[in-house]
């Protein structure tokens, strides 16, 4: 890659141990593990489990359960003040730059009217320390100045109580609140170098584990959150966040069996809680379509034309917004990664009432005109949209550089139509990078050393795939083009071993998936 932006307490209850969370119960007997924490307050013995509770899953972003959490523990103790505190700091998500502003501070009222109020009615200089820090959060100005000032006083609070593990995990939580500008790797490694301690010293805490795993969640520094990755599935297997979180890790790395097995305990444990809530499977969001991905990465195409059926259907019953974005994401790798040009139309819906996937959806039909010889097809979609500069949504722009770029191809103009191309992989790495599956739905650097390839620039072409491999380690499609890229320029050695790590990733592939003949084990 060649850019890096990328008090001793009231109650007997100090140690929330996994097997204590008895308070977590779905049903009788069944208690959740979520992790370990030692965050002693002057709460009612009764309302501590629950705010503990509340604790371990703030920690795992399970917000919507942390907060019935809090809130039980301050209907327990209407005096509990950390329990106020707990139940304001889940309308915080820095990770996702996200805040309710108002619902904090609506419950935060309920504590006592004003900050000076609040402060005075804290009965621990300790829990008062912690409280000044949510009223810091909370305060006035625009967000991402609150975010610093935020940051700054949850080190102030990590340097006053160095023993404290939840202060240091919040700590680093809120330096990673203040990337507003996307990845910024010296902001995310000196979060890491905050939680690390804190995972040594309790390795069942969720809060350090994940933290890291958000640190380290890049092609570069994966490895050194793999550990954490590791770990943090055992730390909380009832949370599914924690189940996901790792596989943040294992894309990052290319490892695509455990991309798989994470995404498949994430979506079971989501949707064993939606049941428990009357509320229908997610078929359609975020793990599904990390599940998604993996099947296509692992040559498993059944399995993933399954979890896209079960997404399209779904849009047949009004999507919400969210929905109708991992639907039409689905879609792109189900023909890009897939290779079938002809899904485009059978893998279809009626998305009116999301403009916003429009562009997305649209660049899919028009690759896909393309790729079967409709010029006139794909130069009508296009039509749709005006300059990529005219995208506030820089990735939205680079999908319109590569249909710019390929219809100048398509038109005889090799110069122009590569050099659009090359516009758009520059302007990606550009970009702070984008974890998880690619965020632009065709990898520029993918695209870009396909076209070379067949204009027998193979020298070229070769570098593309390089980089593309960099950015998105053991990606399929790049490894089958980098490989053939090698053969044409005469470099078997180069090529057997991209064909090698393709064997490994394709070991349970569907019957027809396979390494090309002779050049490494064949799928099943």
């Amino acid at each position: 890659m060649k850019k890096q932006r990328w008090i001793p307490a009231a109650t007997a209850l100090t140690l929330t141990t996994v097997a204590a969370l008895l308070t977590l119960t779905p049903a009788p007997g069944a208690a959740q593990n979520f992790g370990s924490v030692n965050f002693p307050t002057s709460g009612a013995a009764e309302a501590q489990p629950h705010f503990e509770a509340g604790l371990l899953l703030l920690h795992n972003f399970e917000y919507e359960d942390a907060a019935a959490r809090f809130r039980r523990a301050r209907e327990i103790d209407p005096g509990f003040a950390m329990a106020y505190w707990g139940e304001a700091q889940t309308h915080n998500h820095p990770i996702w730059m996200q805040q309710d502003r108002d619902a904090a501070l609506a419950i935060l009222a309920k504590y006592a009217p004003t900050t000076a109020e609040r402060l005075a009615r804290v009965p621990t200089e300790r829990e008062r320390d912690w409280f000044e820090t949510v009223e810091v959060l909370y305060g006035d100005g625009p967000k991402q100045k609150r975010d610093f000032l935020y940051r700054d006083a949850m080190r102030r609070l990590s340097e006053k109580y160095p023993d404290d593990h939840d202060a240091a995990a919040l700590y680093a939580l809120s330096l990673l609140g203040t990337a507003h500008d996307g990845r910024d790797f010296a902001i995310y490694m000196k979060a890491a170098a905050v939680a690390q301690p804190v995972f040594e010293a309790n390795p069942m805490h969720p809060g350090a584990a994940h933290y890291i795993i958000h640190a380290f969640d890049d092609p570069i520094h994966a490895p050194l959150g793999l550990p954490a990755a590791r770990a943090y599935s055992e730390i909380a297997p009832d949370a599914s966040h924690a189940q996901h979180m790792t596989s943040h890790i294992f894309v990052a790395m290319g490892l695509w069996d455990d991309v798989v097995t994470a995404n498949v305990r994430a979506r079971d444990v989501q949707n064993a809680g939606l049941e428990r809530k009357g509320r229908p499977a997610n078929v359609c969001g975020h793990y599904t379509s990390w599940l998604h991905y993996g099947h296509l990465q692992q040559g498993r195409l059944k399995d993933a034309a399954a979890g896209m059926e079960a997404c399209r259907e779904r849009m047949a019953d009004g999507p919400t917004r969210g929905e109708a974005g991992y639907f039409v994401n689905m879609r792109a790798r189900a023909v890009i990664d897939g290779g079938d040009w002809g899904a485009a139309r059978a893998i279809t819906a009626d998305l009116g009432a999301s403009p916003n996937v429009a562009l997305a959806y649209d660049f899919v039909d028009a690759l896909a005109a393309l790729k079967t010889g409709d010029t006139e097809g794909a130069k009508r979609l296009r039509s749709r949209y005006g300059r990529p500069d005219d995208e506030r949504d820089p990735r939205r722009g680079i999908l319109l550089l590569e249909l710019d770029g390929l219809l100048a191809l398509a038109g005889g103009d090799a110069e122009a139509g590569i050099a659009l191309l090359e516009e758009a992989a520059a302007r990606e790495e550009d970009l702070p990078y984008e974890f998880g599956p690619p965020a632009t739905l065709m990898p520029p650097h993918e695209l870009l050393a396909t076209e070379l390839a067949a204009l027998d620039r193979h020298t070229e072409a070769r570098a593309a795939w390089e980089e593309q491999l960099a950015r998105t380690p053991k990606r399929t499609q790049s490894l089958l083009g980098l490989a053939g890229t090698a053969m044409a320029l005469g470099d078997e050695v180069a090529a057997r071993e991209a064909y090698a790590v393709l064997a490994e990733v394709w070991a349970g592939a569907d019957t027809g998936v396979s390494v090309p003949t002779g050049t490494g084990k064949s799928g099943n």
